[in-house]
């Protein structure tokens, strides 16, 4: 179907009820956005930042790629994540995942899933790394879900491991990176407790003279 003209009916519906309970709000928004929070989660069309925590546009900085990876060598993520802590000054850093990711239980497949599997490696490897913990899970769901969780802890550390984020905290900027996770079943946040405020709460191998 080429014609997506009932889009762009919705676009106008939302826009309408937006200035019926704020007249002022796109003139307000189109000024300026001073947002607190950067949101670094998966492309799954399940888990819309602003939605989920119940924040309008200009409240979320978001950037989102499959499985909510930090790759060191990922110029897209970190560009994003320089500008929202150099530019926007946000406070927050939220890494958030889900379960029933996608990716993640493709990670654990054996299956040719094309190019895709050359970002997978990357969830793969954490794995690897936490193979004794994975290989204790009594079911494969459970296993999918630690992984879930892991793949979060693992790029909030990601994050702190920035040279951006690190350089912030060296210059006394107020900056906490969080790890949640989503359940696509009930629409709840977990936090997972990994909130770290600074330099000295991260490997010696990955802190910054």
């Amino acid at each position: 179907m080429k014609d997506l003209n009932f889009l762009l009916e919705r676009n106008r519906l939302w826009a309408d009820g937006i200035k019926q309970s704020d007249p002022q709000f796109f003139s307000k928004l189109s000024a300026q956005q001073s947002p607190e929070y950067l949101w670094i989660g998966c492309s799954d069309s399940r888990v819309p930042a602003n939605q989920i925590v119940g924040l309008l546009p200009g409240e979320v900085f978001v950037h989102r790629n499959i499985a909510n990876l930090v790759v060191h060598s990922d110029l897209n993520c970190l560009s994003v994540i320089q500008f929202a802590v150099e530019v926007l000054k946000v406070k927050h850093i939220i890494v958030c995942g889900h379960y029933e990711c996608g990716g993640v239980r493709a990670a654990l497949e054996n299956s040719d899933h094309g190019l895709i599997d050359n970002w997978l490696r990357h969830i793969k490897d954490i794995y690897r790394v936490h193979q004794v913990q994975m290989e204790a899970t009594s079911s494969a769901q459970e296993k999918q879900d630690r992984l879930c969780e892991i793949n979060v802890i693992e790029q909030v550390a990601n994050v702190c491991h920035t040279t951006v984020v690190q350089n912030a905290w060296k210059a006394g900027q107020q900056l906490t990176v969080h790890g949640w996770i989503y359940s696509v079943g009930d629409g709840i946040l977990k936090d997972l407790k990994v909130s770290i405020t600074g330099a000295d709460e991260i490997a010696d191998i990955h802190r910054l003279a």
